[in-house]
Formats: C-alpha cells, structure tokens, sequence
C-alpha cells in the first residue's frame, strides 16, 4: 500500500465479509422454508428472513463500496486521508446502523416498505453516517496533488447515492406516490448511481492490472456514464407499469428499460477491450478474474435477464414472480458484489505484504462460487417461468403452484451450497491471511 490510512479499508472489508455471511444464512433460511422444512419458523418467519437478507445485501455492498473508497480515493489523489479517526467512528457507527436493523427485523419494528424496511430513526443514523464519510472521502479528494476521473466518477457515484436515499425518508399518505418515489432508491441506486461507484473501481483496477494508458481507460468511463443516465434514469419506469400513475411511464419505461443493457455491455466491451490491449501482466491473476467476471457477468445478470422481462409485454405476466429474482440474483452477484471481491482480490496483498495472487484456493473460490451462482440463477428461472405458466396461463391457485415447484428449490439449495463453499475459501482466505500491516507501506511513492 501507498499510504498508511489505506489500512482502514481492511476493516470495511472485514465488516463487508460478515454482513454478506450472515445474509447468505438468512438465504438458506428461506430456501429451506420454500421446500417444507421449517423448523426455525416460529423463531425467524419467512417475512423477517426475506427483509433482513434484502437488506444485508444493500448494506454489505455499500460496506464494500465505503472500502474500496477508503483504499481508492488516497492512492488516487496522492495523499493521506484526512482523517483515520473519524473513519474508524464512521466504521463503527455503520456496523451499529446493520445490528440494530436487524435485531429491529426481528422484533417486528420496521416500516414494511419493500427494501426500505429499516426503522425510521435509523434512517437519520444512515444519513449522518454517509454525510461523514462523504466528508472524509471529498475532503482527501480535493486537498489531493491530483484530481482523477476514476476519482471523481467513484466520488459522484458515492454522492448521488447518498441524495437519492433522501426520497426514499419522506412519508406520503398515497401508496401510489410512495411507491413513486420509492423506486427513486431503489432502481436509481441499482441501475443508476451504483453503476458510476462500479464503473470508477473498473477503471481503477483495470488501470493497476493491465497496464493501459490511464487517459484511455478513463475516456471509457464517459461513455458508461453517458449510457447509465441515458437509460437508467427513465428506465425506472418499468417500476411504474402497475403502481397507478399515468400510462405514458408503460412507453417510457418499455423504451428506456430495453436501452438499459447498453451500459453494461459497454462496461464488458470496455474490460475485454483493456485486458487485450494490456501492456503488462500482473501477478494477481485473481483480482483479474474477478475484475473482468464481473464486467461479463453484469452484462449477462443486470442487462440481459433484465431486458427479458421489463418490457411491459413481458412484464405483465412475468411480474412478482421468481423470474424476477433469476434476474435479481445473478445482476447483483456480477455487477456489484464480482467488483467488491475483485477490489479485495487486489488490495488484501498490498495491505499484508502477502503476495498471494495466484493461489489455488483463490482460483477455486472465483469458479465454485460463479457456478453455484449460475445454477441459482437457472433454477430460479425455470421455477419463474413454470409460475407464469401454472399461474397466468392455468389459473392455478398462488399455494398451489408453489407447491408445484417446490424441487425447483432444492436445486437452488444444492448450487446455494456449492455457492456457499466458494464464498467460504474466499473469506477463510481473508481470515488467514489478513491483517494490514505497516511493513507493507511503500515508501517509495
């Protein structure tokens, strides 16, 4: 590592890796509750199980999005962050916001508003938390020698990501205008803002990994950022078909949402493209994987499986079934948790000093869990469309045709397991050969 407050990312990491443990958990609590076994229902109902692993996974991913941050933003503006102190508060203030929504989960205080579910007062927790951590990261940005467009992409994404969680606090009477404004979290987060914070680490990594000239990297990044707001903002319209407003939002929504895969595609043309054109090879062969998977695999999850079932043709059969978790699952595995383990893929050696970048544990960890991932994804899907059949076409019973597909689901139990096992390696390995350490600071720089 380049500078000392770099170590600070490790602990994000560290809280990232516990949070997505625990949201794995709640997983196979719900899959084994789909298949009939429910021995922990009276403790953890399947409503409390679906919320806290929604949940989790907003709030591990910004853990992870708040590290890579921490580890990016100094290497990028030459120069220490501003403060490692009120990092570690801002550390400490998150992982009390994640335990307290969850024990909240469990003890039926929320607000029952889908993936905005944690308690109101927390939700002023949430703001100050970011607000301090947008200080810290701003702060070492322009008190920087330099001003990167990876930088400021991670940066602007990071910011709007933080505005747009605000829509979601104002309390409206009409179901309608919640729901409204609702997506303006959730999707804008997703398909909107997200993409800039993956966009940025792309450039960053592939900047370290390929050895391509940073100007044409970053030429790149305009274009993805060109083609999320193009699409993305009024692609939230898929949302709308069905919440009450106006009909125009079923052709602006059908339009926009069939332009949304064209970011992600320009992000794998744009991985590819800079890993052909590579002038070196770096040693970390695993971050690459991962680097360049989750460009490929974005494009595959969020653009295409997204594609397939937004168009209001499709979509008003397809709609609340598991179709649209096939979708859900794997564009969140690619597009943004494939980023956070490829940016711990990368840093992890540079904060220990322990060069282990070609590791076969590491190598297994990357194939089990994309395999065990695509086979979720897969069983999810033939499960999705045996629902729209039984459902739209045979007018089957909601009960009914759940039990009809229950083996669908030990399938997905089985690759949940082969899935669990690479994430295991992957974390036993964060375990093991973890901790930052001041002898592996470069003083060079």
């Amino acid at each position: 590592m380049k500078y000392k407050s770099q170590k600070i990312a490790y602990w994000f990491f560290a809280l990232c890796m516990l949070l997505f443990s625990l949201q794995i958990i709640y997983g196979f609590i719900m899959g084994f509750d789909r298949i009939g076994i429910q021995g922990l229902h009276e403790i953890i109902p399947f409503n409390v199980a679906r919320a806290v692993h929604t949940n989790l996974l907003v709030v591990w991913l910004l853990t992870g999005f708040m590290g890579a941050a921490y580890y990016i933003i100094p290497e990028e503006a030459q120069r220490e962050l501003i403060s490692i102190k009120w990092a570690y508060i801002q550390l400490i203030s998150l992982a009390v916001v994640g335990v307290v929504a969850v024990v909240g989960f469990h003890l039926n205080h929320w607000e029952g508003r889908k993936f905005l579910e944690i308690p109101r007062e927390l939700d002023f927790l949430v703001v100050i938390n970011v607000l301090l951590f947008l200080g810290l990261i701003l702060g070492t940005l322009f008190k920087g020698k330099r001003q990167t467009t990876t930088a400021l992409v991670l940066s602007m994404g990071l910011l709007f990501a933080a505005l747009l969680y605000l829509p979601g606090m104002i309390w409206f009477d009409s179901q309608v205008m919640d729901s409204f404004f609702r997506w303006w979290v959730v999707h804008l987060w997703v398909e909107g803002v997200w993409e800039l914070i993956m966009g940025g680490i792309l450039s960053f990594l592939l900047i370290k990994l390929t050895g391509v000239d940073r100007e044409v990297i970053e030429k790149w990044l305009y274009v993805i950022v060109g083609l999320t707001f193009l699409s993305g903002v009024l692609g939230t319209g898929h949302h709308y078909y069905y919440i009450g407003v106006n009909k125009i939002w079923l052709i602006v929504g059908g339009i926009f949402s069939a332009l949304e895969p064209l970011a992600f595609l320009a992000m794998a043309l744009f991985a590819v493209n800079m890993y052909r054109k590579g002038e070196k090879s770096h040693p970390n062969k695993i971050a690459l994987f991962w680097t360049i998977g989750s460009a490929i695999v974005s494009f595959v999850g969020a653009g295409l499986l997204g594609f397939a079932h937004t168009l209001p043709q499709v979509n008003i059969y397809t709609h609340g079934t598991l179709v649209t978790a096939m979708h859900g699952h794997y564009a969140f595995w690619g597009a943004y948790a494939m980023i956070v383990f490829a940016i711990i893929s990368y840093a992890l050696p540079n904060l220990t000093g322990r060069k282990r970048y070609d590791s076969t544990q590491g190598h297994l960890a990357f194939w089990l869990s994309n395999i065990g991932i695509l086979g979720m994804t897969v069983a999810f899907g033939v499960a999705g469309v045996a629902q729209v059949y039984l459902e739209r076409k045979m007018k089957m019973e909601f009960g009914d045709v759940q039990n009809e597909i229950a083996v669908h689901f030990v399938v997905l139990l089985i690759c949940a397991t082969l899935f669990t096992v690479g994430i295991s390696m992957f974390i036993y390995d964060f375990i093991k050969y973890g901790r930052p350490t001041d002898e592996a600071l470069d003083e060079s720089k």
